[in-house]
C-alpha cells in the first residue's frame, strides 16, 4: 500500500522523462550489438566463386558455412527498415525459402550432357532412320538370288467337269454315255517353282547403290550432333553466370545494410544524395539475380530430367584447348562433313539412276523351272512332271519415253555434280569463318583465365575484411564463364563442319 501511494505521487512529467530515458538506454544497447554481430558475422559469398576449373561447390540458396547469409524478399525488407538480425533467424530464412536439406546434387558438365542426352529422341529417331535405310538396302540386295515360289491347290466340284459324249451301239445296239473330263471332279494340284532373273540383274545392281548411297547419307546425318548437348551446355554455363551475379548483387545490398547499422550509432546526419535511389537499385539487382538462378536452375532440370526443385552442384568445366589447324579443319570438313558427303551420294544416286534408265533397253529374261503334282486336277495330264525354260519380255515401241528418261537423268547428274562444287565451296568458306571464330573465342578465353589468376586465391577473399576482392573475383569468373562458353560453342561447330561429331 505504501507503494502503490508513492507511485501514484510520481508525476506525468517525470513518467515521460523516465521512459525516455529507458527507451534511449535500449536503443544504445540494441546498436552496441548490432555492431558485434555485424563484425562477428562475415559477409560470405557461395563457395563457388573461385578460379574456374578448381573442383568447387556452388549453392543456390543455401551454403555450408555457418555463417553464410541467405537473402530473400524478408532479408531485403529487413534491409530498407534496418533491424538487428540473429544469424539463427538468417539460416531460418535459407530453410523456408526451400533448401534441400539433403544437399544440392553435384553434376559436372559431361555428366549433365549424357544424362540428357541418353535418351533424346531426336538421336533415336537417327539411328531409326539408319536402321531403315540399311534395311532397305538388306532388301534391295536379296532380288539377286532366285525366287522359290510355291502353290497348293484342293477342290471339290458338285459335278462332272467335263463333256459327256452319246454313242451309238453299231453292233449291240443302243447308246452309251461316255464322259471327257476336262477338270477333276476331285482334285489336288502341288506346284514348286524356281525363278531366276538374268538381264534384271544389272537393273538390281544400280538399284542396290542407290539404297546404299541412301545408307551413307542416313549414317552421316545420324553422326550430327543434337542440339540436346549444345542446350545443355548453354544452360549449365547460364546457371553457373546467374549464380556469381546473384553474388554480387547479394554482397552489394548487405553493404548498403553494414552502412545502415553504422550510421545508426552515430549522430543523425542529411543521408547522402542518391543513397537512396542506389539502395533501390541495388534490391531490384538483388532480386533479378536470384529470379535468374531460379530460372536456370529450373531449365537445367527440365533438360536433365530432373526434378524442378533440385538443387545443382555444378563443378567449373577445365577448358578443352585444342590446337587445330585450319589446312587440317578443311581438309576434314571437305573429306567428311555431313553436307558433304550427302551431296556425294546424290551424285551416285543420279549416276545409277542414269544407267538404270538405259537399261530400259536391254530385254528382261528369266530362267524359270519347277515340279508340278497333278492329283487329277488335269486328268488328261500325267500324275507329276517338272519343267525348265526361259521368259523374255521387251518393249518394243513406248513412243519416246526411254529416251526422255535418259535425258532427264543425265541433266540430274549435271546438276548433283554441280551441287557438290557448290556444297564443298560452301563448307570451306563456313569451315575458315568458324576457324577464325574459334581463334578469337579461344584468345579471349586464355585472356580471361589469366585475369582470374592474378587474383588471389586465399580464402580471406570472401570474408568481410576484403568485400571488393570477392566482389572483383565475382566479376572475372562471370566474364570467364562467358567466354569459356563462347570458345566451347564456336570448337563444338567447327567439329560438327569437320564432321568430328
Amino acid at each position: 500500500m505504501i507503494i502503490i501511494s508513492k507511485q501514484s505521487a510520481i508525476t506525468q512529467g517525470k513518467w515521460l522523462r523516465a521512459s525516455i530515458g529507458v527507451m534511449s538506454g535500449l536503443l544504445l544497447v540494441g546498436t552496441l550489438d548490432a555492431q558485434d554481430l555485424s563484425a562477428k558475422t562475415p559477409t560470405v559469398l557461395p563457395p563457388g566463386i573461385t578460379s574456374p576449373g578448381l573442383l568447387t561447390k556452388t549453392s543456390l540458396s543455401g551454403s555450408s558455412e555457418p555463417n553464410a547469409i541467405h537473402v530473400n524478399a524478408h532479408d531485403m525488407a529487413a534491409a530498407a527498415a534496418p533491424s538487428v538480425m540473429s544469424s539463427d533467424a538468417t539460416v531460418n530464412s535459407g530453410v523456408n525459402r526451400g533448401v534441400n536439406r539433403g544437399g544440392p546434387r553435384r553434376i559436372t558438365l559431361e555428366e549433365a550432357q549424357q544424362q540428357a542426352t541418353g535418351g533424346n529422341p531426336m538421336a533415336h529417331l537417327a539411328q531409326l532412320q539408319v536402321e531403315a535405310a540399311r534395311q532397305h538396302r538388306l532388301g534391295a540386295q536379296s532380288d539377286y538370288f532366285p525366287k522359290l515360289s510355291s502353290t497348293l491347290t484342293n477342290f471339290h466340284f458338285n459335278k462332272f467337269m467335263g463333256q459327256e459324249v452319246t454313242i451309238q451301239r453299231p453292233f449291240a445296239g443302243g447308246t452309251a454315255t461316255a464322259g471327257l473330263p476336262l477338270a477333276g471332279k476331285d482334285q489336288t494340284l502341288v506346284a514348286v517353282t524356281a525363278a531366276q532373273p538374268v538381264t534384271p540383274l544389272f537393273k538390281l545392281h544400280e538399284v542396290v547403290n542407290i539404297a546404299r548411297a541412301d545408307e551413307r547419307i542416313a549414317m552421316a546425318k545420324a553422326g550430327m550432333p543434337v542440339d540436346t548437348a549444345s542446350n545443355v551446355e548453354k544452360a549449365y554455363y547460364g546457371l553457373m553466370v546467374a549464380q556469381r551475379q546473384f553474388a554480387i548483387a547479394r554482397a552489394n545490398s548487405e553493404s548498403f545494410s553494414s552502412k545502415r547499422l553504422v550510421a545508426s550509432n552515430v549522430v543523425p546526419s542529411a543521408a547522402l544524395p542518391g543513397d537512396d535511389e542506389r539502395e533501390i537499385a541495388s534490391m531490384k539487382e538483388l532480386v533479378n539475380a536470384e529470379t535468374k538462378v531460379k530460372e536456370m536452375t529450373l531449365s537445367l532440370n527440365f533438360l536433365l530430367g530432373y526434378p524442378t526443385e533440385t538443387e545443382l552442384e555444378l563443378v567449373p568445366p577445365v577448358m578443352p584447348i585444342e590446337e587445330i589447324s585450319m589446312k587440317e579443319a578443311v581438309d576434314k570438313a571437305v573429306a567428311a562433313n555431313p553436307e558433304v558427303v550427302e551431296a556425294e551420294q546424290t551424285v551416285v544416286k543420279a549416276r545409277a539412276a542414269s544407267r538404270l534408265a538405259k537399261l530400259d533397253y536391254v530385254p528382261d529374261v528369266a530362267v524359270m523351272g519347277g515340279y508340278v503334282y497333278n492329283g487329277n486336277a488335269l486328268p488328261l495330264l500325267p500324275r507329276d512332271f517338272s519343267y525348265i525354260g526361259l521368259i523374255g519380255s521387251y518393249n518394243l515401241f513406248d513412243f519416246g519415253k526411254r529416251e526422255h528418261t535418259i535425258r532427264e537423268r543425265n541433266t540430274q547428274v549435271s546438276m548433283a555434280e554441280t551441287a557438290l562444287e557448290l556444297t564443298k565451296a560452301k563448307v570451306a568458306a563456313a569451315v575458315k569463318n568458324s576457324y577464325f571464330e574459334m581463334d578469337r573465342s579461344r584468345h579471349l578465353s586464355e585472356l580471361a583465365h589469366r585475369l582470374s589468376d592474378a587474383i588471389p586465391l586465399e580464402r580471406t577473399s570472401y570474408s568481410k575484411d576484403e568485400p571488393g576482392l570477392a566482389i572483383a573475383r565475382a566479376k572475372v569468373e562471370v566474364e570467364t564463364f562467358q567466354a569459356d562458353l563462347d570458345y566451347r560453342q564456336a570448337l563444338a561447330q567447327l567439329k560438327t563442319l569437320m564432321g568430328e561429331q
